[in-house]
């Protein structure tokens, strides 16, 4: 039985990842793509969906715009990371055109994931691979419809310390009020934090892997993967880029692939060295109710596994 999801995200070299196995893996079933600021600005991570999607061959998922910036702040993006236009390294194909031509659709991101949970013969998991301002504003408009998502899966924050400042990892320093509010929605949620998701390392043999699989998204991959690579190497001295966002899709792809726990999390908003950080309380220290899932492990060998094998039914 598959997992009905909308994945929400700010492609970004990773997110592409985590749309190709969302889209790839036959225990998902994709069934709408929203996309948010944050990586770089929302005209970009707009087109990149489109542009993952069609190189994928997936065009019957329907792509939506959502937040241009973050609910109270101004918009911090990563280009430092992702090159300007947010997928650098390939030539990036045209999304209207081609043998899947991938439209943005007429609905913003709001309307879209509540269209889309109401059409649903069941409640529907989303997957955030970005600042998490769209599921925000749905909860705080359609409060509603919380009974209709099945569970959060959002891929930001850490255990351990930050990749933005050093407390914050990038999408929970670029949007705490949006976390906030969605862990404190009462939908449940499960963060998959940098602890995590730097294991999951595009290591030369995992490139390799990929390449082989000799089709067209493969290639596209490799590209991307090449220059995802030599910017971790040069910013954070990670030759092996930790390839974040797809280890979000894992959890419900692949439940085995993670070592989970229930605990407490609570997001800093108001430190000035701090804002942005994940307060784990891992070892039950301040006594407070549990509230949210957090991933402490995972499978890599299993993870490039469920990677490759939904890379491999694309185009």
């Amino acid at each position: 039985m598959t997992v009905p999801v909308i994945v929400d995200c700010d492609p970004g070299h990773d997110d592409v990842f985590a749309l190709w196995l969302a889209a790839g893996h036959p225990a998902l079933e994709l069934l709408a793509v929203t996309t948010v600021g944050g990586n770089v600005p929302l005209e970009y991570t707009s087109r990149n969906a489109r542009v993952a999607l069609s190189v994928a061959g997936v065009a019957d998922v329907p792509v939506a715009a959502g937040a241009r910036g973050p609910l109270a702040r101004e918009l911090s993006t990563a280009e430092w990371i992702h090159g300007e236009n947010g997928l650098g390294g390939p030539e990036l194909p045209d999304p209207d055109r081609g043998a899947s031509p991938v439209r943005l659709d007429d609905r913003g991101a709001t309307d879209l994931i509540a269209d889309t949970l109401q059409a649903a013969s069941e409640p529907v998991a989303i997957i955030a691979t970005g600042p998490i301002t769209n599921v925000a504003v749905l909860l705080r408009d359609r409060p509603e419809l919380a009974p209709r998502i099945r569970e959060v899966v959002w891929m930001g924050g850490s255990t351990d310390r930050g990749n933005a400042t050093p407390y914050a990892e990038f999408n929970a320093w670029v949007d705490p009020e949006a976390l906030d509010q969605v862990v404190r929605s009462g939908v449940r949620f499960t963060m998959v934090g940098l602890n995590v998701t730097h294991r999951a390392l595009v290591t030369p043999d995992v490139r390799a892997r990929l390449a082989a699989l000799g089709t067209r998204t493969a290639a596209f991959g490799d590209e991307l993967l090449e220059f995802f690579c030599r910017t971790n190497d040069e910013v954070f001295g990670m030759p092996d880029g930790p390839l974040h966002d797809p280890v979000a899709v894992a959890v419900l792809a692949d439940p085995d692939s993670v070592e989970v726990v229930r605990t407490r999390l609570d997001v800093e908003l108001l430190g000035a060295e701090t804002v942005g950080a994940t307060s784990v309380d891992l070892g039950d220290m301040l006594g407070r109710e549990p509230n949210a899932h957090v991933v402490v492990g995972i499978d890599v060998e299993r993870f490039w596994d469920a990677v490759a094998t939904a890379v491999e039914r694309l185009a």
